[in-house]
């Protein structure tokens, strides 16, 4: 009996060694010795020791170093994003897997809220032999099977399970790129590949580059092939790509590509844990955003908040603590149509200024007052700098081309 105490105190110290700092170690292993001191087995007390420990960390919000391989580790998952064009691009896509496919696949393409994507779930069902549907709040993800974020829902990928959240949106968009592939390269690593298709702006960039610093395999649509090409250009010049290629080629190589034996898993980089956690709401606060970047004197376009700026290679991103994200690129799209909107707002405001003064002006002896005059033609000078101001099409700047852009998405 005393072996076997002996080999259990041994056990938990290793176990308490590999927890997350902030665990009152000496506590739990005093308690966790009380509870086990009996005549069962030995194999009985390990497996109540084992789920103590896991069922602790969970508690605390702490994650036992050892149990971040899940039983779904040697699964592969293929996260692909879309945006505009994206509907005939998925479709060429998922026609080309094969019915045996070793995967689960997971796919975000932007829509509006008010759309309920059955559409997009019959056409993908019917494109190919893999079933595809909706995903919904803690479902188990199985192989060969082809999974959607539903409309205004963030879908992110928790150890074997998929989360259906109302997080903050991402790049102004819900369900957004980023969230979906960040959380798959923390909960699997260098199990995720990751394919950027067609689209405007850069909405999946950083997630791309979460699954790149993770191992895994990022994959970009040849900008070419695109309907529209920002976001596989976006993560081809700041992330770059393990390979670009036509969506024709695409079935094969990801056939071949989940087939690989792969390396041995690391664990993920603290930021993109603490951001993955952000997006479940887990995790929310000032500390928590400070350790990601630096505060910047621009409010979050979506709820006033300040904005921090996160570095990531080339790539700039803007995050508030409330949980709303952008890129650079996404951040000037949308400065540049609330500047629109004030303008037009000050426009109409100098227009009904102007009639009124002309209707005050307006006496029945046929005479006017200078003063009034005068603020009317004052009046005009505002309204034609607007007008100018509004007519001269100031568009966004394409970062990656140094040119603009027509269109946003």
């Amino acid at each position: 009996m005393t072996g076997d105490i002996g080999r259990i105190d041994l056990g938990i110290r290793l176990c308490l060694q590999r927890l997350e700092p902030g665990l009152p170690a000496i506590a739990k292993r005093r308690r966790i010795l009380g509870v086990d001191r009996d005549h069962r087995g030995t194999e009985a007390r390990g497996r109540r020791l084992y789920g103590y420990i896991i069922n602790t960390g969970r508690e605390n919000n702490v994650r036992p170093k050892e149990t971040q391989v899940t039983r779904t580790d040697t699964q592969r998952l293929i996260v692909v994003g879309a945006s505009a064009g994206g509907m005939q691009a998925l479709q060429k896509l998922v026609g080309q897997f094969p019915k045996d496919l070793p995967a689960a696949v997971f796919i975000v393409t932007h829509m509006s809220p008010d759309t309920t994507g059955e559409a997009l779930v019959r056409a993908l069902d019917e494109a190919g032999p893999l079933r595809c549907q909706h995903a919904t709040d803690r479902q188990s993800f199985e192989t060969g099977a082809i999974y959607i974020a539903p409309s205004d829902r963030h879908m992110l990928i928790d150890g074997g399970k998929i989360l259906i959240t109302m997080g903050a949106r991402e790049n102004r968009s819900r369900p957004a790129i980023d969230p979906l592939f960040r959380s798959a390269a923390v909960a699997h690593g260098n199990r995720v590949i990751g394919v950027i298709l067609t689209g405007y702006l850069d909405d999946g960039t950083s997630g791309m580059m979460a699954i790149k610093r993770c191992g895994g395999i990022c994959i970009a649509q040849d900008p070419d092939d695109a309907d529209h090409p920002d976001m596989p250009r976006s993560v081809i010049v700041n992330v770059g790509v393990d390979h670009c290629l036509p969506i024709s080629s695409m079935g094969d190589l990801l056939s071949e590509l989940t087939r690989q034996k792969l390396a041995t898993r690391k664990l993920p980089p603290d930021d993109m844990v603490i951001e993955a956690r952000i997006a479940q709401r887990v995790l929310s606060d000032l500390p928590s955003v400070q350790a990601l970047g630096d505060q910047v004197p621009f409010n979050c376009p979506d709820c006033g908040g300040v904005l921090w700026q996160i570095k990531e290679g080339d790539l700039l991103r803007y995050r508030c603590h409330t949980g709303h994200a952008f890129t650079s690129a996404v951040l000037l799209g949308v400065q540049s149509a609330k500047i629109e909107e004030t303008l037009w707002t000050a426009l109409r405001m100098f227009e009904e200024r102007q009639n009124l003064i002309a209707t005050m002006n307006a006496r029945p002896d046929g005479k006017s007052s200078r003063a009034l005059s005068e603020r009317t033609k004052n009046a005009q000078v505002h309204i034609d700098r607007i007008r100018a101001m509004l007519k001269a099409n100031d568009r966004p700047i394409d970062i990656m081309k140094g040119g603009t852009r027509s269109g946003s998405d």
